[in-house]
């Protein structure tokens, strides 16, 4: 009984932590959706092919105005390496897309503290910063060439852009059959991840009830000294990430709950960084690369991820800005009231009713035209 008892509250705690998050998924998947729809990605990959430093500046902006979930950003660095940016520009977006975002430093804001937010958006810098030098001393060449061979050798159909036509942005934006345009790609995107995303919370809400304050205890070094504790969290707090398959905004409500837990700063810093190395996102690397790259990013990502956390931790130290749990966090991300979650996912939530519909109304019946209708135009 007490099984099954737990078992309901851990579905409950899914339930809290999607409740907490849910308005700042669907405006990323919004955000996403639209510039899907109305900027060219041509353009853009022409702009990344370089590995310098107006090619990361410029790769870090776009991701920082594009979708927050980490498997969009895999998809769409991706599409950008396949069509000529090169790894490190590529790169530079994923990690940018899933750290730079806005709705990810307000769910920060409003769960953990402006000290999570700063170091998440700083962090996000150096992390970029971290991974290029990285790949500049380790260029793997021959890696990198296998994984264009890869992609060619499958022959791999990506989903067709479904673009709205004509005129400025503003002009596109207002029209009907943009608003269409958006809705499709929503439904699109939300279609392909939702899987993912409810096997995450499920597992999150299962390791907040299920795994007890002792192994946390064992996990964190508790009864070792300081330095120990900050060096041995940084480290592991990436493979608890591996390990829980919550990636994109996700991962910030269990963050939440490893911090209750008695993980240190520097170690919830690395477990946010490392939401782009979940064990299904590695296997999306697999698919996309192939199996050197895959094990070349992990070994990258992992050693970036690791060292932004450290260095992170030290500034936040030397000013004496380390912040602590205030309250109990399970039930803080259990509790449903009239406030400001509420009426963000009241108002998120209509707009994605709005694009359910008006996907329903005109639903996508062949991408092909869509795709022959773009390459016209272009040839025109």
């Amino acid at each position: 009984m007490n099984v099954i008892s737990n078992i309901g509250m851990a579905l409950f705690m899914s339930l809290g932590m999607f409740w907490q998050v849910g308005w700042s998924l669907a405006l990323g998947f919004i955000i996403a959706a639209v510039i899907e729809a109305v900027i060219s990605k041509e353009n853009i990959q022409k702009a990344l092919g370089g590995g310098g430093l107006k090619e990361i500046v410029l790769a870090t902006g776009l991701g920082a105005i594009s979708s927050s979930c980490s498997y969009a950003a895999a998809a769409t660095s991706k599409a950008l390496f396949k069509k000529g940016a090169s790894f490190i520009s590529s790169m530079a977006f994923l990690f940018s897309s899933t750290n730079l975002v806005l709705e990810l430093g307000i769910i920060l804001f409003l769960l953990m503290g402006w000290q999570f937010t700063v170091a998440e958006w700083i962090g996000g810098i150096v992390l970029i910063a971290l991974m290029a030098f990285l790949v500049k001393i380790t260029y793997p060449k021959k890696i990198i060439e296998d994984a264009r061979i890869h992609q060619e050798e499958k022959g791999e159909h990506d989903h067709h852009e479904i673009k709205a036509n004509g005129g400025t942005f503003w002009e596109k934006i207002k029209t009907r059959e943009t608003h269409i345009v958006i809705a499709q790609n929503f439904v699109m995107e939300w279609s392909m991840l939702q899987k993912d995303l409810v096997i995450g919370f499920l597992i999150a809400g299962l390791v907040a009830i299920f795994v007890p304050h002792a192994v946390w205890s064992v996990l964190f070094l508790k009864n070792s000294s300081p330095v120990v504790q900050v060096l041995g969290s940084a480290f592991i707090a990436p493979i608890i990430a591996i390990l829980t398959f919550v990636c994109s905004i996700g991962n910030v409500p269990l963050a939440a709950i490893l911090w209750s837990q008695g993980m240190n700063f520097a170690g919830v810093l690395s477990f946010l960084y490392a939401d782009l190395i979940v064990l299904p996102l590695l296997l999306v690397y697999k698919k996309y690369y192939g199996w050197k790259m895959m094990w070349y990013m992990l070994g990258i990502f992992f050693i970036t991820m690791v060292l932004a956390g450290l260095i992170m931790f030290v500034p936040f130290a030397l000013l004496h800005q380390i912040p602590h749990p205030t309250g109990n966090i399970q039930s803080q991300l259990t509790q449903f009231s009239f406030n400001y979650t509420f009426w963000l996912n009241l108002m998120f939530g209509s707009a994605v009713a709005y694009f359910i519909y008006l996907n329903m109304k005109n639903p996508m019946r062949h991408r092909h035209v869509y795709h022959e209708h773009a390459e016209m135009q272009h040839h025109q």
